[in-house]
């Protein structure tokens, strides 16, 4: 199971980025996605890249899919959501602090699986 960090300008960019995943990653959510803090994901992205943040997001949501780290990455290596994602694998230190905030966080407003 991996956790995708997804930071976008808007609300309707982040519910297509959810939906590339699933659609064109073929990535299967486990799950609601949850929405989170702007300023934590600014703050965690900022950290996992180790570099300043072009932009700011203004929304921002976790995922948790039911594929393992390597193949979440190499997958979404292969699309061009309108958002940015951030596969966050157990090796980085914010993997536990993205964890329990995932377990904590409302569900996104707006999210259907297209099951």
């Amino acid at each position: 199971m991996a956790l995708i960090l997804i930071r976008a300008s808007s609300q309707g960019k982040l519910l297509n980025a959810i939906a590339d995943i699933e659609r064109h990653a073929a990535l299967k959510i486990a799950g609601k996605p949850k929405i989170v803090e702007i300023e934590m994901a600014d703050e965690v992205a900022k950290s996992i890249l180790k570099q300043k943040l072009k932009t700011k997001s203004k929304i921002a949501a976790i995922v948790s899919v039911l594929e393992d780290t390597t193949k979440s990455i190499m997958q979404i290596k292969k699309i061009h959501p309108p958002a940015h994602l951030l596969v966050i694998s157990d090796e980085y230190t914010e993997y536990n602090q993205i964890k329990e905030i995932f377990g904590k966080s409302p569900p996104l407003k707006g999210y259907y699986s297209p099951k």
